[in-house]
């Protein structure tokens, strides 16, 4: 099976304001993505990236569309080395539907590559991220300890 798409779906008690609020605000994102601060403008066509809390950055690219509390679409670009930097620029596309008691979250994540080492890569650690998101939203806390649990188990 070729590895160049990732698909997640996951349900979570909250609103789509508070979804969209966590998704792009810094002081949430370093929250549930282990540190990370997503840096960007937030306009179609604007670049955005990824840093880590000593500053380099891990991913990038630009956003694609954006509509508020409903649809985010960037390029993304994995940076941590030179193999993944060389596949070029996958998609994201996040989506967010109300439903009954809280929200829909669906991430959609391909590259036109087989095999894709940036896959690979991201199908790892977006489960870990948005149960974490999941739980923040949730509890008001992320889960904590899940990335050394998982560096571990691996």
């Amino acid at each position: 099976m070729a590895n160049d798409r990732f698909v997640y779906v996951t349900y979570i008690r909250t609103t789509p304001e508070k979804l969209w609020e966590a998704l792009l605000k810094p002081e949430f994102t370093r929250q549930y993505w282990f540190g990370v601060t997503l840096v960007s403008d937030w306009k179609i066509g604007g670049p955005w990236k990824m840093v880590l809390p000593d500053g380099s950055i891990v991913h990038d690219g630009e956003v694609l569309d954006f509509e508020p509390q409903k649809r985010l679409v960037f390029r993304w670009r994995g940076e941590r080395s030179p193999e993944m930097r060389a596949e070029g620029f996958s998609r994201c596309a996040i989506e967010i539907e109300e439903v009954p008691s809280g929200v829909k979250l669906t991430v959609l994540h391909e590259i036109d590559r087989p095999e894709s080492k940036l896959i690979e890569d991201v199908s790892g650690g977006w489960p870990m991220i948005l149960s974490n998101l999941k739980s923040l939203l949730e509890t008001g806390d992320p889960m904590a300890g899940l990335l050394a649990t998982s560096r571990s188990a691996a």
